[in-house]
């Protein structure tokens, strides 16, 4: 057994479970669970105690609720109230489970950290490469586009070259059979929400009814609040035409929800800021494949690099529904080079 102290992310999962499996016959670990104030955290909590209890190690719950308020759910109700789609997970990653939560860890006496993440991470001299999992389904390079060197260099995703149906049995395998079926919520503190409930209950976000334009600033029937609706959005609409109409996009200005038909969703570019390189950035003109949103398959595009913060993309061929406050990650084959927030648009007729 190697000496370097692994702590692992629970959350009371397969895959957290299955890490911890993998690396305890080669490193002494320990778990830690982060508590961001989930509505099933006293369920998750449970589940996570039992298992670190039957893997026979220390556990220690960390709480991060105010943090992960203050960093995250902040940054989800601004997003909304600008008329932008956040990624409450990228936001998370970044500033939580990879920052406060993974300094804890490291300052428990442990040297590095795991978790179940389907992502590889390859260390060369002193950089250190994210690339996607081998499974392309499960993989997501995409959340992790926001994390520097520092926290790269001391992460390890043992699940990154294993697809999710071998974890299943991987871990029925060690005796542990009740995650048969399960996967884990993409948003932990929705839970059976919807983000328009969510905003309304819980961050007082109010409801303000506002017009229904097309793009050339004809009102055509009346929304429920910008909340509500995300760029590409058909039902839900309450425009009865022979052809659905889709949301566009939105402005706080007039309180505006903007619609079009299909053909008028897709872009040829975008621009975006907050640039964030996990090496170096690329070089104009370089030709890359793109994610504009966690489910993306990737596109061709060529990258213009206007300064420090920002850059363009010109696809290949048009992309549908670009929603602004999404980040665009940017791949060199299988490689993350970096990712950036997608602006607004500078006009609502722009395409």
């Amino acid at each position: 057994m190697q000496h370097t102290r692994i702590g692992i992310g629970m959350s009371g999962g397969v895959d957290s479970t299955a890490t911890a499996l993998i690396l305890q016959n080669k490193y002494p670990i320990s778990g830690f669970l982060m508590n961001v104030g989930q509505p099933n955290f006293r369920a998750v909590k449970e589940k996570a105690t039992n298992i670190a209890a039957r893997l026979d190690i220390e556990f220690t719950v960390i709480d991060l609720r105010d943090s992960f308020k203050a960093k995250v759910l902040e940054y989800f109700s601004t997003s909304y109230g600008g008329g932008k789609t956040p990624n409450p997970c990228i936001i998370c990653n970044q500033a939580i489970k990879f920052g406060l939560f993974m300094e804890h860890i490291l300052n428990s006496g442990v040297e590095m950290m795991a978790t179940g993440h389907y992502a590889t991470i390859e260390h060369l001299g002193d950089k250190s490469i994210l690339r996607k999992g081998l499974d392309p389904v499960k993989d997501q390079s995409y959340f992790l586009s926001r994390l520097n060197q520092n926290q790269l260099s001391r992460l390890m995703f043992p699940l990154g070259k294993m697809r999710k149906k071998s974890v299943y049995t991987f871990v029925r395998d060690h005796g542990f059979t009740e995650f048969d079926g399960q996967e884990s919520q993409d948003v932990c503190f929705l839970k059976d929400t919807s983000i328009g409930d969510f905003l309304e209950m819980h961050l007082n976000t109010s409801t303000q009814e506002g017009p229904i334009l097309d793009l050339s600033g004809n009102q055509i029937g009346t929304h429920t609040g910008l909340h509500r609706y995300t760029i590409g959005q058909r039902k839900g609409l309450g425009l009865p035409d022979s052809t659905p109409w889709y949301v566009h996009s939105m402005c706080t200005d007039n309180n505006g929800l903007y619609v079009c038909k299909k053909d008028e969703l897709f872009r040829s570019h975008l621009t975006a800021n907050s640039a964030h390189w996990l090496s170096h950035p690329p070089a104009d003109g370089d030709r890359l494949n793109v994610k504009i949103r966690s489910t993306d398959r990737g596109s061709a595009a060529t990258v213009n690099v206007i300064d420090e913060t920002r850059f363009t993309l010109h696809f290949d061929h048009p992309q549908r529904a670009i929603a602004p406050g999404q980040f665009v990650v940017l791949y060199e084959q299988d490689r993350v080079i970096g990712s950036g927030e997608i602006l607004p648009l500078a006009n609502h007729s722009q395409v």
